[in-house]
């Protein structure tokens, strides 16, 4: 994979060019998308942002989201539009099955394939240009890198700065964690210089959303949550019935494996939700708890140091008595001994 800066100069000669991230995008995947789909439109490129899977609600304000296409609801199209790009920009993911049903075609395709990630371990041999740096926030940083050391800074417009804030804001936990570097905060400056609104954004990602969400979350953590102090982690797992009896849509369980860190002394939560065809896991954790380490070793998956997804073909009983035995057999390794 050769460095992305390789290709500044092509920037401004257009082409067919096609824009995917990984399934279920959350805002930091749509953010960079869209971000980076208005700045290449403004030099005259063909470009198509193709979602994977559909997407949560919460995110069609964004400027463009109404043009995104939904792979599984426009499978010929999308794969026509994959089959005959130029450039296919690789978002917010660091393995093409990230794309789920995509994943195939963007391999046959002919089209040169760009990664810009953040996420830990990327397979460099799918891509022939990209960068793949850990210690970034978000990809929607990156996509603002890539724009200003192009030398195009001057054509972030206030659309194209209301997509990457609201990723950066996504992945940041609002400028909580420790990736919001100063780098972060200086970037926010110059968004903020084309008129930005964050208050605005802020309301549409975290304040939009149904009552039922709430009395869901309230159901959860009232009977879903168990804690193990002794290895200042804590568990929720959400049975399919809860999703239906709560009509849970894409989105709606968002953030909600970050409650548990809110309690004193509690260094890892998980949260493991019982889906059709899998169950999926997120893991978060403060500190110097590995959680990209334990989600690739014990639950197919990986991401960040400390922020995690997985998966488990399993029941959801026989994979949370996984989760348990594993837990109590390597805390010591991942720093939850309660030493």
């Amino acid at each position: 994979m050769q460095p992305i800066h390789h290709i500044f100069s092509q920037l401004t000669t257009p082409r067919k060019v096609v824009i995917t991230t990984h399934q279920k995008p959350d805002p930091d995947a749509m953010g960079s998308s869209l971000g980076l789909y208005h700045f290449l439109v403004s030099f005259g490129h063909e470009v198509t942002v193709i979602s994977p899977t559909n997407w949560a609600n919460f995110l069609d304000w964004m400027p463009g989201c109404e043009k995104v296409i939904n792979f599984e609801m426009n499978r010929e199209r999308s794969e026509a539009l994959v089959a005959g790009a130029d450039w296919i920009f690789c978002l917010d993911f660091n393995t093409l099955i990230r794309t789920k049903s995509l994943s195939p075609f963007i391999e046959k395709s002919g089209a040169i394939k760009l990664l810009i990630d953040h996420h830990q371990q990327p397979a460099i041999e799918s891509f022939q240009y990209g960068v793949s740096d850990i210690s970034k926030s978000s990809t929607c940083e990156m996509v603002y890198d890539f724009i200003v050391e192009s030398g195009h800074g001057d054509q972030i417009t206030l659309d194209i700065a209301e997509c990457l804030y609201a990723g950066l804001i996504g992945d940041t936990g609002s400028f909580r964690f420790p990736a919001a570097s100063g780098n972060v905060h200086r970037m926010v400056a110059r968004l903020k210089d084309t008129g930005l609104n964050h208050t605005i954004i802020h309301e549409n990602i975290y304040d939009n959303f149904m009552e039922n969400r709430l009395r869901f979350i309230g159901h959860v953590l009232s009977n879903r949550m168990e804690v193990f102090y002794e290895f200042d982690t804590a568990l929720i797992f959400v049975p399919k019935s809860d999703l239906l009896r709560y009509d849970i849509k894409t989105g709606d369980t968002e953030g909600l494996v970050n409650y548990p860190l809110s309690i004193q002394g509690i260094k890892m939560a998980a949260i493991v939700i019982d889906r059709d065809e899998e169950r999926k896991w997120s893991f978060r954790s403060k500190g110097n708890v590995d959680v990209n380490t334990f989600a690739r070793r014990f639950f197919e998956g990986g991401g960040h140091f400390n922020a995690s997804g997985g998966r488990s073909s399993a029941t959801l009983d026989e994979t949370i008595r996984t989760f348990k035995k594993v837990l109590k057999e390597n805390a010591s390794e991942f720093n939850l001994d309660n030493k």
